[in-house]
């Protein structure tokens, strides 16, 4: 994350390429830039995962790496809980990392306007990327945790990363 953060800071053009990288129409022309990370282009429940995060840094520009997982995030955007719920429990239904992708690209642009919690995108990705295996059913059952738990100010999840046993 780190380099890609750095990386679209200096380089504008890598920065436009991984931005078109999450729309269906013009992710074709981020493909160099994605192979170059050893992404392999042909399994879209890696590919995907990838351009809809990269393109995500890129549009957001984080200065670094956040820390509230994707349901705390998607918790804070609202002060009625069930307008985001609403959205989360779409998020839930997913059966595959491609629908999960399609699915969390517009709370990406919602969580950046509405949010001050920076959303950690590396366990993003890491969760992803495991969606539509064995480990989703605990995936959903982390973002829902995370959303509906009761967080005091300032407090933030303690959940494991997604490559951790629950």
């Amino acid at each position: 994350m780190a380099f890609v953060l750095k990386r679209s800071q200096e380089d504008t053009g890598f920065a436009a390429r991984l931005r078109r990288a999450d729309n269906p129409d013009t992710e074709y022309q981020s493909w160099d830039t994605l192979a170059a990370f050893g992404v392999n282009l042909e399994q879209d429940a890696e590919r995907l995962p990838f351009a809809l995060v990269g393109a995500a840094l890129c549009r957001i520009k984080p200065e670094r790496d956040g820390t509230a997982s994707l349901g705390m995030a998607l918790r804070s955007c609202f002060e009625d809980t069930e307008q985001g719920a609403v959205r989360l429990r779409r998020l839930l239904a997913c059966d595959s990392s491609e629908e999960a992708c399609r699915i969390v690209r517009p709370m990406l642009t919602l969580i950046a306007a509405k949010t001050r919690k920076p959303l950690n995108f590396a366990r993003l990705l890491k969760e992803l990327l495991r969606f539509g295996g064995s480990v989703s059913e605990r995936i959903k059952i982390r973002w829902a945790q995370d959303f509906y738990r009761n967080q005091e100010d300032g407090a933030e999840a303690k959940t494991p990363d997604a490559g951790e046993t629950a």
